[in-house]
Formats: C-alpha cells, structure tokens, sequence
C-alpha cells in the first residue's frame, strides 16, 4: 500500500492510498469550512441557502485507476439532490425560526423558492468514467459483513465532513463520508443523519464496497427514519440515556424502519 507525501500548497488537506496491486486508488480531502464569498457563489449555483458548516472543498474518492473511473462524494453534489419544490419538505413550526435565524444571511435574500430547508439527500455519490449501475441484491452481489468484521490490518482510515446545520437549535442535519481500507477489501459509508427534535429522525446511508483483486464496485443505498417520539421510546425501554442516544446514529439505525434499500453493481472495463 503506497502513501502519498506531506501536503503541499497544491495538495493540501489531500491523502491518498493505492491499493497493492495498483488498481484501487482511494484519496480525500479535508480543509476548514467555506467563508462568505464561496457560500454565496454555491448557494447560488445550487438555488438554495447554504447550511450553517459547509465544508465545500472536501470530498472522498475511490478511482479504479487502469481506467480512470471514479466515484466521489462532495458537498456540492449532495446539496444539488436536496428537494428544491414544496414537496418532500418538513412542514413544522421550526422551519419558521430557521428562516428568521438567516434572514441577515446574503444567500437567504436572492433565494426565494422553497426547498427542504432540513437539507435531506439522497446522494449516491459522483460518477466519472465509463460504465453504468445495474440493480441487483445483497444476495448475489452482497456487501461482505462478515469480511470486513474481521480483525485485518486498516491500512488507511479517514472520515470527512461534508456539511452540517443544527435547524435554529431544534436538532442536526449532518451529511459526512468514512473510509476505511483493509489488505484485500475496503468500505466507504455516505451518511446522512437528521434528527429533528419532536418530529423525525432520518439516515440515508450508501455503502461502497471493493475487493480489491477484482473489478466491481458494489452499493448500497438505504434511507431509514422513524417518528421522533417513537425512537425515544425504544431507546428508554432499552435503558439508554435518551438525550446523548439521540445524538449517536450508530444506536439509532436499528430503531429507524426501512423506506428504500437499494443495491447496485458497476463492473470495471
């Protein structure tokens, strides 16, 4: 497994890995949040607000590199599949003071058609390069739980931070992408994770798998929510405390029903 060197001002922020046998090539990016003058330009390329924390120059990659295919997660992207119409939005009282919040806010002025201001996505990533996903199953291209459980070497791990807003106070909404790369195998998870106080809790997780000895990409799409009242629930008759389980989607997946579970396979060239 070849490492890159120290950053330089062209790189910075930048790791990347490449997997023994040169085909996979794994690389992300983590700087400090935008200021105004980039929030302006994005929000109005995007047609909507920007969140609180946008961490647009950061993205996480996996490129198969005999081809040049990738697929990548970045902010913008994600922030692009958020409903821009009335529908899909969370019509509750609180959605009033996070417009009252950014009323002073340059971006909230010019932007005046409604969006789902809870910034849910249902991002998948960015593909480049040839190839197309077709649908299959876990059953025949399953993601190997069971493998990557296992206690193998982590050559490389990085977590990045896409973008974050905590809805005038009243919850989260937190989009953010781990890696993690073991000798024969490695594991990206896209997660988006909402939690609004009182009325919803959401994830939407994609999973991208690889075995490195081959050519395909595996990946998982599975959006999960459940009322607000009934995850606390579950989470005080299993003893937790409720108030820091609800900041943990690690504990809060099990809890959320399934609205979508999709898997897709792209076979490299």
């Amino acid at each position: 497994m070849a490492m890159s060197g120290p950053p330089t001002p062209s790189n910075a922020g930048v790791q990347s890995v490449t997997t023994r046998n040169g085909a996979w090539r794994i690389t992300t990016r983590k700087l400090p949040i935008l200021k105004a003058e980039p929030i302006d330009a994005l929000s109005h390329e995007i047609g909507i607000p920007i969140p609180e924390m946008i961490f647009g120059d950061n993205y996480a990659t996996v490129e198969y590199v005999p081809t040049g295919w990738s697929l990548s997660f970045n902010a913008r992207d994600a922030l692009d599949r958020v409903s821009k119409t009335e529908e899909g939005m969370l019509q509750v009282a609180v959605a009033e003071d996070w417009k009252k919040d950014r009323q002073g806010r340059e971006e909230v002025k010019q932007v005046v058609k409604p969006f789902d201001w809870s910034y849910s996505t249902d991002y998948r990533g960015t593909n480049e390069g040839k190839g197309d996903w077709t649908e299959t199953t876990q059953d025949k291209d399953p993601i190997r739980t069971d493998l990557l459980s296992r206690p193998d070497p982590i050559l490389f791990f990085d977590a990045v931070d896409l973008y974050e807003d905590e809805l005038a106070d009243n919850g989260i909404a937190l989009l953010s992408v781990k890696i993690r790369v073991m000798p024969d195998r490695l594991l990206m998870l896209s997660r988006f994770f909402l939690r609004l106080d009182g009325v919803v809790v959401r994830m939407r997780d994609t999973r991208v798998y690889v075995e490195h000895g081959g050519k395909k990409v595996i990946r998982q799409y599975t959006a999960k929510e459940a009322a607000y009242e009934e995850v606390k629930e579950k989470l005080r008759a299993r003893g937790e405390h409720v108030t820091e389980a609800l900041r943990d989607a690690n504990k809060v997946a099990p809890l959320l029903g399934i609205v979508t579970d999709v898997t897709e396979v792209i076979e490299m060239g």
